[in-house]
C-alpha cells in the first residue's frame, strides 16, 4: 500500500501558492507498521494559537531553511524529536492558507515504527497515532460546510477518543486520501453519508478556504 502511495504522490501536482504570503510547512508522518498509522500532535493548552488543538508537526520558515522541506523536517525535530535521518519523503501535497494568513506545505513522508519520541513540553501537549484505515474507511463524525463566495466547501472532522481532527490537516487528509490512495473524496463535493454542518458565508480574502472552529477559536 505505501509503495503505491509513493508511486501516486510522485505523479501527483500539487497546486502552489504565491510565495507573498508568509510560509510554514508540516509533515504527515506515516508509520509503517504492520498497521499503518498516521502520527499526530496536540498542542499545549497556553500558546495563543491553535491551543489544545490537533496537528501535523510543523511550523513557520525560518530564514536558515534552505526550503520547506528543511522546515517540515526541523520542526518535527523540534517538536517531537523525530530526526530527519529517519524519513523517507514520499511527496509534497497542495499549499493551503491558515487563518491567520501562512502558506502551509504538506510533505509525506514515511518512518519507522518504535521511535523513541518525545514531546518538546513547551509546545506540545501529546503524541498519538490513528490507524491509517480510521480514514481511509471514512470514519467522519460529521462534516463542516464551508461556503466561501458561494463555493461550498466539505471538510471532513474526525474523532478519535477525546481528539478532533478538523480543519487544515482535515484538508490536508482529504488530498492525502484521494491522490495518494484514490479514495472518493473531495473538498467540493458533498459525502455520500453523514451529517453536514452548516457554517456561515465567507468571502476569499486569500487563495484558499479555511475553516473555523465550532467555539469560535480559529485555525
Amino acid at each position: 500500500m505505501l509503495e503505491k502511495l509513493n508511486e501516486r504522490l510522485q505523479a501527483h501536482h500539487p497546486r502552489r501558492l504565491s510565495s507573498a504570503f508568509a510560509q510554514a510547512a508540516v509533515l504527515i508522518p506515516i508509520i509503517d507498521g504492520p498497521e499503518p498509522t498516521l502520527l499526530f500532535t496536540q498542542r499545549t493548552a497556553h500558546l495563543k494559537q491553535h491551543a489544545g488543538q490537533v496537528a501535523f508537526p510543523g511550523g513557520k520558515r525560518e530564514p536558515e531553511d534552505g526550503d520547506l522541506l528543511t522546515t517540515a523536517l526541523r520542526e518535527s525535530q523540534e517538536e517531537i524529536g523525530l530526526n530527519a535521518d529517519a524519513v523517507q519523503v514520499v511527496g509534497r501535497l497542495s499549499d493551503v492558507i491558515s487563518l491567520h494568513g501562512l502558506r502551509v506545505t504538506p510533505f509525506v513522508g514515511v518512518i519507522p515504527p518504535g521511535l523513541p519520541l518525545v514531546a518538546e513540553p513547551g509546545e506540545i501537549a501529546a503524541i498519538f497515532e490513528v490507524p491509517l484505515s480510521h480514514f481511509l474507511d471514512d470514519r467522519r463524525t460529521h462534516t463542516d460546510v464551508i461556503p466561501v463566495d458561494d463555493q461550498p466547501y466539505y471538510v471532513p472532522s474526525y474523532r478519535v477518543d477525546e481528539r478532533v481532527i478538523w480543519g487544515l490537516s482535515a484538508m490536508m487528509l482529504v488530498e492525502l486520501l484521494s491522490v495518494g490512495f484514490g479514495l472518493d473524496v473531495s473538498l467540493t463535493r458533498a459525502p455520500s453519508h453523514g451529517e453536514l454542518r452548516y457554517h456561515p458565508q465567507r468571502r476569499r480574502q486569500t487563495t484558499s478556504p479555511v475553516p473555523r472552529a465550532p467555539n469560535g477559536a480559529s485555525r
